[in-house]
Parts: structure tokens; sequence; C-alpha cells
């Protein structure tokens, strides 16, 4: 049966879907059967980044409505063989769909995959508990601000809520030179804020992009290697975001940051 996680966050903006692609990308490539689920509809754009947009016959809600069975939805993507999208709709109202419809399609294909990764709307409304109420677990998407902090703690409140096995934190676009400077929170901060455990830290990256290609150079990478070597239990290790900011040289990439 596949380990269910719902990745959610208090507010928009703070990456989640991108978390959500890059994490499912990096357990596919450790062997693991991953499928990545869109529960945002309407809003949607999970495909996109998997890029599948152009690939989906079928998708979430013509499951739920009848018209296919629910493994005809899913996509593989080009990134990997072992990752799989389960798209949904970009115009149907989301009030249509109940939170049963989508956990009865979500059970129905939980032995094909290791993992699969509930992609929620942000916020609280009626598609976060749709979301939620097909999870075992749970990762909220924060970054190192205060109202991204705030309205993670409602989130995380709600979500104590629901029989969860886990809920993780992960800290998104984190800056070690402001930590440094204390201008930015760190990620002890929001842990000991939120009283909530942070399974791993993702840097804020010049080379940002939809997706974290480690053979860029990109660091974003590295640190979503590291978060599914932990969730899989093979790591203890969280990317060390403050290591280039340290020392002589790391005091001068400070003083620059700065200026750019």
């Amino acid at each position: 049966m596949a380990k269910k996680y719902v990745v959610t966050s208090g507010k928009g903006g703070v990456g989640k879907t991108t978390i959500t692609a890059n994490l499912g990308l990096k357990l596919s490539e450790c062997g693991k059967r991953v499928a990545v689920v869109d529960g945002d509809i309407g809003l949607n754009n999970l495909d996109v980044l998997t890029c599948v947009e152009n690939k989906a016959v079928f998708d979430l809600t013509d499951a739920i409505n009848g018209r296919c069975r629910v493994k005809q939805t899913l996509v593989e993507s080009p990134l990997n063989k072992n990752l799989f999208v389960l798209p949904s709709c970009h115009t149907l109202s989301s009030t249509k769909i109940s939170g049963q419809d989508i956990k009865n399609a979500i059970d129905s294909i939980d032995g094909l995959f290791d993992y699969i990764f509930i992609d929620s709307p942000a916020g609280i409304d009626a598609g976060f508990h749709r979301a939620v109420s097909s999870a075992d677990g749970a990762i909220v998407v924060v970054t190192p601000t205060i109202t991204s902090v705030r309205d993670a703690d409602k989130v995380i409140s709600i979500l104590k809520s629901y029989p969860l096995s886990d809920i993780f934190l992960i800290v998104n676009k984190i800056r070690g030179d402001l930590v440094l400077s204390g201008s930015s929170l760190s990620e002890s901060d929001i842990e000991n804020t939120l009283k909530t455990t942070v399974l791993g830290v993702v840097p804020e990256d010049d080379l940002l992009n939809s997706l974290y290609p480690e053979n860029l150079g990109v660091e974003s990478a590295k640190a979503i290697k590291l978060l599914a070597l932990k969730l899989q239990g093979k790591s203890t290790k969280t990317y060390d975001y403050l290591k280039k900011y340290s020392g002589f040289w790391g005091s001068i990439r400070k003083e620059l940051k700065k200026w750019l």
C-alpha cells in the first residue's frame, strides 16, 4: 500500500506545487513508484510542471463521473518512468466533487504505488478538506515569513483534527544570509513556533526553476534529494543552507548578496 501525503500550505505562492512535483520526481529516481494527484480543481497546474499537459486523455473528474476507470487517468511523466500524474479538470466547478469521491479514486490506485502525493489548494476551504480526507500524512510547505508561519499554524491546527500519522514541515525559499543577519526566521524558529517537525529545507535559488535538475548545479535539487532520502528513512541529513555563508568566503558572499 502507498504512503499517501497531502501537500498543503496556509497561503499561496510558497512553492507547494513545485515541491510536490520535485519530491515526486526525486523519489521516482530512487526507484519508488510515485503518483502525484492534482487536488486543486479548476486552478490546477501540476500537469504543466510534470510535462504531461498535452498527454492527458482523461482527468480525475472523468473517473469520478464514471467516464473512465481511475487507472486510465494516470499519465506517465516523461521525466521518469516511475512518476505518474493524476490530473484534474481546469473548468469543472469543484463544488460537484466531494472528499469521499477523491478518497475513493485514490484508494483504487493505492496498491500500484509506494507514494501518493495530493497537491492541495492553498488555504482551508472545501478543496483543502477534500484533499486531506484522502491522505494518511501531511506535508505543510511554509516560507520563512511571519505571514506564512501564521497561516501555516492555522492549517496545522486543522490537520490535527484528522487521523493523520505524520505532519511535517518543509521550509521553502530560505536564505542563509538573511538568517545569519537576523532578518529572517530560521528553520528552528519555525519548528519551535509551530511545534511541528521540519522534514527539511529548500533554499531560495538564483537558478530557481519549475524543476530542479541537478545537472544544472541548482542547489535546490540537492535539498530536494535529501528530502526524498529522509522521507524514506534512508538519511537524517538536512540541506545546510548556512554553509556557503560561513567562513571567510562566506562573509564575502553575504556582503555581495546585499548589493544584488
